[in-house]
């Protein structure tokens, strides 16, 4: 670029004249280029004192810059970026796209400012050089918001791993509360943790935010270890469609189990669904057709097993107590109906009953747990529960 700017930068002493006169005319350039950004967009009015004197400041350091740019012969001195002078509030007030008003705003009245205050033969080769130097000042605004871009994702990424270490420690305060909403988490409906393994692509974890907002979903994500350790928010309320909502992400975990912890209405009480998921995460290897993702509540047998008390004590009292303080005789009909090898005749001759009441009684056993005796899986589940539910429960 350099070598270009040669072939038009004047030398000598007919530099040194312009820029004596460009000088001359650099307090009236800065004037009319803060005139003009504040006729132009509102929202320069709309800074306060402090940040209105900081984009004074930088306007004046790019006159000043063009001038000593100039001067030197257009890049023979390197020049120190523009926006450096600017305390690190403003470039946090001001956004890209406001930052670019302002610079084409500012090169766009200097260039008036050559066209109408400085001699004629002085107009062709002032004009090319606010064209050079407005290069220059774009590649610095560029560097200072890719810098602060940096910083920020790097900040944020911290952030997001102690909300995420807060919750499934169980130390999910209003304070944590307050650090989720600055990533964008916003007091959703419902939520829910979801657990899996670390992808062994893509360590940012992007195709996964974007694929959750583009379903309307809240996400914090964060690696801990292994694991990929992600909280869902949004206007769900139960199990299934928690499930459903992380049945479209799962693509973005690594290749193990996927398990959703219960679904709870705030971040404070985040911590019952990472226990239940990270219990479930433990145990789903045993269950060897389980859906992928799967919930925590669907691995209760598989999280009693491996020593989850939550478990052992949500089958007793959840699915064994309904079941046994029920006046239907439902947990003597089950009990029948294993000890007969699943035969709804043998059940009902055992008990001396029509089938079409053992029928009925094993319905209203699905009713009031969601489990169906008849089904391998939820049979399984029901004896675990009758089991447990015994010796929880009954002295």
């Amino acid at each position: 670029m350099r070598d270009q700017v040669r072939e038009w930068m004047p030398t000598g002493r007919t530099r040194a004249a312009m820029s004596k006169r460009l000088a001359a005319a650099a307090a009236s350039m800065t004037t009319a280029a803060l005139t003009q950004i504040t006729d132009r967009y509102p929202w320069f009015s709309e800074l306060d004192a402090n940040n209105r004197a900081s984009v004074t400041l930088v306007v004046r350091a790019g006159v000043d810059g063009f001038l000593d740019w100039f001067r030197g012969g257009a890049g023979s001195v390197e020049q120190p970026n523009i926006f450096a002078s600017a305390p690190r509030s403003l470039m946090r007030q001001l956004t890209l796209q406001q930052t670019v008003d302002l610079i084409r705003t500012t090169v766009e009245t200097v260039e008036e400012q050559i066209s109408s205050q400085l001699p004629r033969s002085d107009r062709p080769t002032l004009t090319m050089a606010v064209l050079h130097y407005s290069r220059e000042i774009a590649f610095d605004a560029a560097e200072v918001y890719a810098r602060a871009a940096e910083t920020r994702g790097a900040w944020d990424a911290r952030l997001e791993a102690l909300v995420m270490d807060a919750v499934v420690r169980g130390d999910a305060d209003e304070s944590v509360v307050s650090r989720a909403s600055t990533l964008g988490w916003h007091s959703p409906r419902g939520l829910a943790v979801v657990l899996g393994d670390l992808p062994a692509r893509d360590a940012s974890l992007r195709d996964l935010r974007g694929a959750a907002a583009r379903r309307g979903l809240d996400i914090l994500a964060a690696g801990q270890g292994p694991r990929l350790v992600v909280l869902l928010g949004g206007d769900f309320t139960t199990e299934e469609e928690a499930l459903a909502h992380a049945s479209g992400l799962t693509s973005y975990f690594g290749a193990g189990p996927v398990v959703v912890g219960t679904v709870v209405p705030d971040l404070v009480e985040a911590v019952v669904s990472a226990r239940a998921a990270t219990s479930g995460r433990r145990a789903a290897s045993a269950w060897v057709d389980a859906p992928r993702p799967v919930s925590a509540r669907a691995l209760l047998p598989e999280r009693a097993l491996a020593g989850d008390g939550h478990a052992r004590r949500e089958l007793a009292h959840d699915i064994y107590l309904p079941l046994a303080q029920h006046t239907g005789d439902l947990m003597r009909t089950l009990d029948a109906y294993w000890a007969t090898g699943t035969s709804i005749e043998a059940t009902a001759r055992r008990l001396f009953i029509h089938a079409n009441t053992v029928r009925y009684r094993l319905g209203r056993v699905e009713d009031l747990t969601g489990y169906a005796p008849s089904d391998p899986r939820g049979g399984y589940v029901l004896r675990l529960a009758g089991t447990l539910g015994r010796l929880l429960t009954e002295p």
